[in-house]
């Protein structure tokens, strides 16, 4: 590999308005907001550690049935449809970054949806703190960034609100939708963001032959999934061919590649050597591990993804 990579457990530790309140059982009990919610978590091989009496305050616990996502949410209190959360970005370092150091915020819709999420993987919080620093930091050059599977915006909103000139991809409208919806909620409507509604690998093949390039690129794909078109997606088949043509839109001093992957079997090495395996012809260094959330109950670490991010030199 170009460097022997480092692992790491990223833990994004700076919300407020999330807390992983206890987990075991194959299940965990989280806050989002105002609300408390228990969800399916197979990998909390371990005994809960809160009362009963404090999981039964779930506000709402979700059924899972046979299907990869499949199930139900059972509301056991009354909640809002939606609601709003925040998260505080990194101070901007200089007024050419759109601010005087001071310290702004991300503001998103949160909701539960029928695949089990709420729009908001909160562990995810460590890359966009790492990304905004980095397009903080890069002197005197606009930043293009291309985020792929970007869900409901919060990666690009962090890269936008630092700087970068980005593009957003997605193939849900529905997602894209509830991304521009987060956009107005943070104040965010100059910033330059680019909404698509497409499926990621062919519109990367499409920005190859136009011959846009980027200068950092955020994955986070789904184990499957499909297109806007039926296109499908499994993340150990068709990850390989979408970071060979990412290759191809990489500008020539690239400052950064993020990919978080949360299919069950994989290894943070294996992301690694791929992700080192698209930078080899790059200077750079790559940083791999798990990203994790802490518990509030018993302080035990709860592993949500592997991750693999390259920095350039």
């Amino acid at each position: 590999m170009t460097n022997s990579p480092t692992f790491s457990l990223l833990e994004a530790a700076k919300w407020r308005d999330y807390e992983l309140l206890d987990s075991g059982d194959g299940l965990k009990l989280e806050r989002f907001g105002k609300y408390i919610f228990e969800r399916p978590e197979s990998q909390a091989m371990w005994s809960r550690t809160l009362p009963e009496s404090e999981w039964m305050n779930a506000h709402a616990v979700f059924q899972p049935t046979g299907e990869e996502s499949g199930g139900h949410w059972d509301f056991k209190k009354k909640i809002e449809e939606k609601w709003v959360m925040s998260y505080p970005l990194t101070p901007l370092s200089s007024p050419q970054n759109g601010g005087t150091g001071g310290r702004g915020e991300l503001r998103f819709w949160v909701m539960p949806t029928p695949g089990r999420h709420l729009g908001v993987f909160p562990e995810t919080a460590s890359h966009w703190d790492w990304l905004s620093e980095l397009i903080q930091h890069r002197a005197n050059k606009d930043t293009n960034v291309l985020n792929l599977f970007g869900y409901t915006g919060l990666a690009s909103l962090a890269a936008a609100a630092a700087g970068a000139k980005v593009t957003h991809v997605d193939a849900s409208k529905k997602s894209v939708s509830w991304a521009r919806e987060n956009q107005a909620l943070s104040n965010f409507g100059e910033k330059p963001i680019r909404w698509i509604v497409d499926d990621a690998q062919k519109y990367v093949e499409r920005e190859a032959r136009r011959g846009v390039k980027y200068d950092g690129i955020i994955l986070d794909p789904p184990k499957f999934g499909r297109g806007p078109k039926g296109e499908i997606w499994e993340v150990y088949k068709s990850l390989p061919d979408l970071l060979n043509t990412c290759r191809a839109c990489l500008s020539d001093k690239p400052l950064f590649v993020a990919i978080t992957v949360y299919a069950v079997r994989a290894s943070a090495i294996h992301v690694a050597q791929a992700l080192d395996e698209m930078m080899k012809n790059y200077k750079g260094t790559i940083d791999s591990g798990e990203m994790v959330t802490r518990e509030s109950s018993a302080n035990r670490l709860l592993s949500q993804a592997v991750y693999a991010r390259w920095e350039g030199k």
